[in-house]
Order: C-alpha cells, then structure tokens, then sequence
C-alpha cells in the first residue's frame, strides 16, 4: 500500500509529526510519499495513493493556514468515494479552538464522500517523547482501519 503524508507547517511543529508518522508507518512496511502541502499541484494527486494522512497547523482563532487554501477549495470539488484519510496537527492549547482547523477539514472531508480512519491527533507545540507514543498509537489506529478493509 502507498500512502501520503502531506502537511504544512511554519514553525515545523507538523512537520516534526508528519515525519514521526512516516517513520511509524516505514516501520510497518508502507511505501510511504512524505509531501510538503505547497509542493501539491492539486488536491487530487492525493487520490493516487491508497490513504492519506493530512495534517496542518490552525491559524487565529480555527481558521486554515494561508497555504492550505487552495487545496482546500479543490477538496470542496472532489468525490472522494470512500477514500481513507487520517488527520493531524500542532496548536497551541491557549487558543479558544485547539487545532481547529482539522475539524473543519475533517467536515469538508467527510461531506466529499472520504472517510476517516481514527479521531484527528492534536500535539501542543512541537512534539516530544511523550507525544511520540501518542503519534505511533495513532498511527496504528489508521492502518488497523486499513487492514479490516482489505
């Protein structure tokens, strides 16, 4: 199975998770695209793998950062048939809505048809060891989802 791990980061508190994910799932034997969201020329490329997990950091108060939202509004135009995703992000507890843009991707996601194969993993700031036991458990949520559909 291949399967994405896109992200976009500032700090590079994502992508410190995004490439804890990639390490988890090589581990377990998936050919596994680690990706930049700005190096995406369109959200549908996403689609060529078997399961994506996406993750982002949430600006303000719940908002997507800037450089997601082109690729959200190509998501708001794809079927996504039951593709699988998984989602994460870093955030900082002291704001109203901790990680709140992956619940608004998680609702665009799941109104376009795809379908999700654990809870969104939220990480305050950047991770560390501790987190790192929370990443691979949830990491071995997404692919005990993966393995009862095939």
């Amino acid at each position: 199975m291949k399967i994405a791990v896109v992200y976009a980061s500032m700090s590079g508190n994502t992508e410190a998770i995004a490439e804890f994910i990639t390490n988890e799932l090589t581990e377990n034997n998936f050919e596994v695209d680690l990706i930049d969201m700005l190096s995406l020329k369109a959200a549908s490329e996403i689609l060529d793998y078997n399961m994506a997990f996406i993750g982002m950091y949430t600006w303000g108060d719940g908002d997507y950062p800037d450089e997601c939202l082109d690729i959200i509004e190509e998501l708001e135009e794809l079927e996504l048939n039951q593709f699988p995703f998984a989602l994460f992000g870093s955030g900082d507890t002291s704001y109203p809505e901790f990680c709140g843009a992956l619940d608004h991707l998680q609702k665009l996601l799941i109104k376009q048809g795809g379908i999700m194969t654990t809870e969104p993993l939220r990480i305050h700031l950047n991770p560390n060891k501790e987190d790192q036991v929370k990443i691979n458990e949830y990491v071995q949520q997404a692919i005990q989802f993966l393995n009862l559909g095939s």
